[in-house]
């Protein structure tokens, strides 16, 4: 169910609603660039386990109104404002790639809402001490981020061309990933329901302009806006090792720096079978225990 929120500071956002009207809300925050139809837990599943699913396109994003100069805090007075639309007092949150620094924001800084917070195959951020952060790092990616610290006006015209380019065919996108894309990643990719939700997705996303995609690029190579050292809230942290979008590296170097965190990274797997593993880490979110391989726990 589509609604429409609006925030203090007069912006539309877009928000999605599915699952069991009466069952625990969870909200799910997309990856990049991303929208609130992106790959979810099927709505049978969302019934079978009793969640209330909220997901909603970040500004810039789909209709949401553009907040030009956001910081990944930002998201924190959001997500409060669509809670309380809903009626929603407390809920647990889950951000996966994109959406893992929202995620991680969610736990410092609302902390008095949230309940539990999953952030799967999320980046670091950009001043974190001790990390290579490129290492590991495909090549599209380096370029991109790169442009975000050195010359921003670059990367929003070259994000811009890439979104008409995608917007007239959602495949360009998996195309131009696919240069970089695991064994683990094409195996996933090649399911024809997941392949259809992502390119609902990216069609969704970019279906008024880049500027989220932009904004995103932006606010993960700029100070996020919040401390780690603010969570108190359990945490979990699921990352393939074989990721080239956001390396592993990533999640070791939060695991070392959130208090209390559970961190699972398995070997074999990559970026995109975060989406496949969902299931288990709403599971998780609910009070359960998820049964994913647990290669590493920390």
């Amino acid at each position: 169910m589509r609604k429409e929120v609006y925030t203090g500071d007069g912006r539309r956002l877009a928000v999605e609603v599915s699952g069991d009207p009466g069952g625990s809300p969870v909200f799910l925050l997309h990856g990049t660039p991303g929208s609130r139809v992106g790959p979810a837990p099927r709505p049978m599943l969302l019934y079978h386990q009793r969640v209330l699913l909220i997901t909603y396109d970040r500004p810039g994003y789909g209709p949401s109104d553009r907040l030009p100069g956001r910081k990944v805090a930002h998201v924190a007075a959001d997500v409060a404002a669509i809670a309380d639309a809903l009626g929603i007092d407390r809920f647990a949150v889950v951000g996966r790639s994109g959406g893992g620094p929202h995620a991680l924001a969610c736990a410092a800084l609302l902390t008095d809402r949230v309940t539990r917070v999953a952030v799967l195959v999320s980046l670091a951020p950009r001043d974190a001490d001790g990390l290579d952060w490129f290492a590991g790092m495909a090549a599209s990616n380096v370029r991109e981020y790169s442009r975000a610290q050195s010359s921003p006006d670059r990367l929003a015209a070259s994000l811009r061309k890439r979104s008409v380019a995608i917007r007239a065919d959602p495949v360009r996108l998996l195309a131009q990933l696919r240069r970089d894309l695991t064994e683990s990643d094409l195996r996933v990719v090649a399911d024809a329901g997941i392949r259809a939700m992502l390119l609902r997705n990216y069609r969704e996303a970019l279906r008024v302009s880049a500027d989220g995609w932009v904004d995103d690029a932006l606010s993960f190579c700029s100070p996020w806006g919040f401390s780690l050292t603010d969570i108190s809230v359990p945490v979990l942290l699921w990352h393939g090792e074989q990721d080239v979008f956001s390396p592993a590296s990533h999640t070791r170097w939060l695991a070392e720096r959130i208090t209390g965190v559970t961190a699972i990274l398995q070997p074999a797997a990559a970026h995109f079978a975060s989406l496949r593993v969902l299931p288990d880490i709403v599971t998780w979110l609910l009070g359960g225990r998820p049964v994913l391989p647990a290669d590493h726990h920390r």
